[in-house]
């Protein structure tokens, strides 16, 4: 079914919260195939678009993760929070090559010359604004050039680990990794061959 803008009239926005993103509700009407007009209600959470980057090392066979809490997933069902993901950031106006670059001296502590974008997804279109671009990028020993952990002023605590490409595949399967745009990533390079 294509959704063109004739399908949908009389939007009206209501913002319901700006404290740490936007979330708003959104009332409409929209056409239903029958041609008849339907009113509905919606809500949608904009926290920006965003990248994501798997770090890989083809020699060592090897990817770069990262841990952190993510109070999300402890309300719903994880108990410590924890979250094992690729490096990802919202854009803030960047463009995301940029960005992705950025996130990866920040939380990872690799300076990565060159990225290369692979594909692009909204993550959670039923209710999340967000678009993400995902990257892939090699990483050698001598790109190291500090800690990592995440910047000091959003409060991130980044543990940075690196670890064999299968035993991150096995994570997947064992329930260990359960992020989506880290699961994404992680097949890509395996249905691509990349490591």
């Amino acid at each position: 079914m294509n959704v063109t803008k004739s399908r949908i009239k009389n939007i009206r926005k209501e913002v319901l919260s700006d404290n740490w993103y936007t979330l708003s509700k959104y009332t409409y009407e929209y056409q239903k195939e029958d041609g008849k007009w339907e009113t509905q209600i919606r809500e949608s959470y904009d926290r920006g678009n965003g990248a994501a980057i798997l770090l890989y090392n083809k020699q060592k066979g090897t990817v770069i993760l990262t841990k952190q809490f993510r109070m999300p997933t402890y309300v719903n069902g994880n108990p410590s929070g924890m979250m094992i993901e690729v490096c990802a950031g919202l854009l803030d106006g960047a463009h995301p090559e940029d960005c992705i670059k950025k996130e990866v001296e920040e939380e990872t502590g690799y300076q990565i010359p060159h990225v290369k974008k692979v594909f692009e997804s909204y993550m959670s279109p039923g209710a999340v604004t967000e678009i993400l671009h995902f990257f892939i990028g090699e990483y050698q020993d001598q790109m190291k050039v500090g800690d990592g952990g995440g910047a000091e002023d959003e409060s991130e605590n980044i543990e940075v680990l690196e670890v064999l490409f299968d035993t991150a595949l096995n994570m997947i399967t064992n329930g260990e990794i359960k992020d989506a745009k880290t699961i994404m990533l992680l097949q890509y390079a395996r249905l691509n061959n990349i490591i």
